[in-house]
């Protein structure tokens, strides 16, 4: 019995800490693209331009990128293999929680109490964003990886802590690049 207990709690604390990330991570990817031939990337500045969010924060992701590409083995380049993009959408959440309390019997009725409950509701609203890495064959112009990271943004006026955030974002999304790794893991 003790050995299973031994084997049973790392296992619920790995569990714990790979669901505690706060970015949601999807991506996608063309099955025909040789990823093992792109060791250059330039940030394509057409998709850029078109993010709809500030210009200190494109810098941010930009910077997040680069450091990103690099412990990848990734150089930039005039001439490069792929394209990067960034693509950003954002939404707001609003959270209803019902605080309802009907008594030591739960819900409704019970013998010594029928009637409405303490508590009430709550409402919150959070800032729900999402973030887009395009990486773009350079040659045929394709979309041959996407990334997408959502999570809550919050209003961060600290800006470490709105660096430390994007960067989250970014290195959440882009461990999923190359797809071949993923796939090993």
């Amino acid at each position: 019995m003790k050995k299973n207990t031994f084997l049973v709690v790392p296992m619920l604390i790995l569990l714990f800490l790979s669901s505690c990330s706060s970015v949601q991570v999807l991506s996608d990817y063309d099955k025909e693209a040789d990823f093992n031939s792109y060791n250059t990337y330039a940030f394509y500045k057409t998709g850029i331009d078109k993010a709809q969010i500030s210009d200190l924060d494109k810098k941010r992701i930009l910077r997040a990128i680069e450091s990103e590409m690099s412990k990848r083995g990734f150089t930039k380049s005039e001439n490069p293999d792929i394209l990067v993009s960034i693509f950003t959408k954002e939404k707001q959440q609003v959270d209803i929680y019902n605080n309802y309390w009907g008594g030591p019997y739960g819900w409704g009725w019970s013998p010594y109490y029928w009637g409405p409950g303490w508590g009430g509701n709550n409402v919150s609203t959070r800032t729900e964003g999402s973030l887009y890495i395009d990486l773009i064959d350079a040659k045929s112009k394709e979309l041959v990886w996407q990334g997408k990271g959502v999570g809550n943004l919050g209003n961060i006026n600290n800006i470490e802590k709105k660096e430390a955030r994007i960067q989250e974002f970014v290195s959440e999304i882009l461990m999923q690049y190359p797809p071949n790794k993923v796939a090993a893991r």
